[in-house]
């Protein structure tokens, strides 16, 4: 049987409404994957709080920003100032917390947070949910209504967005889906201009 690993942005949440979210749910851990764990926007959900709040609702908390972010330090993950994400994934560090969520998810029942209320405008479906598939882990995205998506059921939808086929007679089905993901990525992937530092500060995005 396939171990399990939920997904959820935060948005605009409340912080009741969040915990509301994840015990619906059954979390026991949350892994936060924003690369700056701060919100202007949404300062309920900055770290010092956000970790408060869940250690009060008995959930644990860990930052994996550093390994999983959609953002690096190394410049070699670039290319015009736009991050790669097929570079990015081919770091240690983020090998590394790809195992973190493997070795974790034998003893949390683990949701990776970030900011986004679409699954498919974030990393975390696009980047590291791929990633972890291939790892052999079921990937499932808490919706901001408290239902459920499967990750096939996110790239069915992704792929109808950009009207690709399910089936090719000249191409496979998982090539169709490496495109959906090739072309989100192009519409979401952090951006620098070439002489700004990897780590500048972040501008939150919520979709929806």
């Amino acid at each position: 049987m396939l171990q399990t690993v939920f997904t959820i942005g935060h948005s605009t949440h409340p912080q009741a409404r969040f915990l509301d979210l994840l015990k619906r749910h059954e979390i026991t851990a949350v892994c936060d994957v924003r690369s700056t764990p701060y919100s202007r926007t949404n300062p309920q959900f900055n770290r010092e709080d956000l970790k408060t709040i869940l250690q009060e609702g008995g959930i644990a908390y860990v930052f994996l920003g550093k390994e999983l972010g959609a953002r690096s330090d190394d410049d070699t993950c670039y290319d015009g100032g736009k991050i790669q994400y097929d570079r990015l994934a081919r770091t240690d560090l983020f090998r590394r917390g790809l195992d973190r969520i493997r070795e974790g998810v034998q003893s949390y029942r683990i949701a990776l947070m970030c900011a986004e209320k679409e699954p498919l405008e974030c990393h975390r479906t696009i980047l590291v949910a791929r990633h972890l598939q291939i790892l052999n882990l079921d990937v499932q995205h808490i919706l901001a209504d408290g239902a459920l998506e499967c990750h096939e059921q996110a790239l069915r939808r992704l792929m109808h967005d950009f009207n690709l086929p399910d089936h090719d007679m000249f191409r496979s089905h998982d090539d169709i889906v490496s495109d959906a993901y090739r072309l989100q990525e192009k519409r979401i992937a952090y951006a620098r201009s070439e002489n700004s530092p990897a780590t500048s500060p972040p501008i939150t995005r919520v979709a929806g």
